[in-house]
């Protein structure tokens, strides 16, 4: 029950953030920062398989075709060895949906996940805190 409580209370507040998130992308293609959250997702890998058996089933279920969804857009992606790996995205509220389904869809079976909404601090602490 904690878990969908969580999974509720970061929906809300994803959709709380797609007003706060500044405008500065240049790309014609880019997604619209003004109208989209940052929504990282750990995947973490599942240890009991080999990394054979992991990526066997992400060919199998589609994942590199079907994640990241249309629509949104990669801001990082990380490789955490020990933990798997770490995928900011740009998300707007309407595509979010979207990037719940291509996970469970398609990554779970090779990876646990945890979602987090997200936001930039490294210009605040650049102009507030860095001496």
């Amino acid at each position: 029950m904690a878990t969908k409580n969580r999974l509720f209370a970061t929906i809300a507040f994803v959709s709380l953030l797609a007003y706060l998130v500044p405008a500065s992308t240049t790309a014609a293609d880019a997604v619209d920062e003004r109208m989209t959250i940052l929504l990282t997702i750990f995947l973490k890998h599942d240890q009991t398989k080999s990394l054979g058996e992991i990526n066997k089933h992400l060919e199998k279920t589609g994942f590199w075709k079907k994640f990241p969804p249309a629509g949104t857009e990669v801001v990082s992606w990380y490789v955490m060895m020990g933990i798997g790996q770490v995928v900011t995205l740009k998300v707007p509220p309407e595509k979010l949906r979207d990037v719940n389904l291509a996970i469970e869809e398609n990554a779970w079976g090779a990876f646990k996940t945890e979602f987090y909404a997200t936001y930039d601090f490294k210009p605040i602490w650049e102009s507030t805190y860095k001496k």
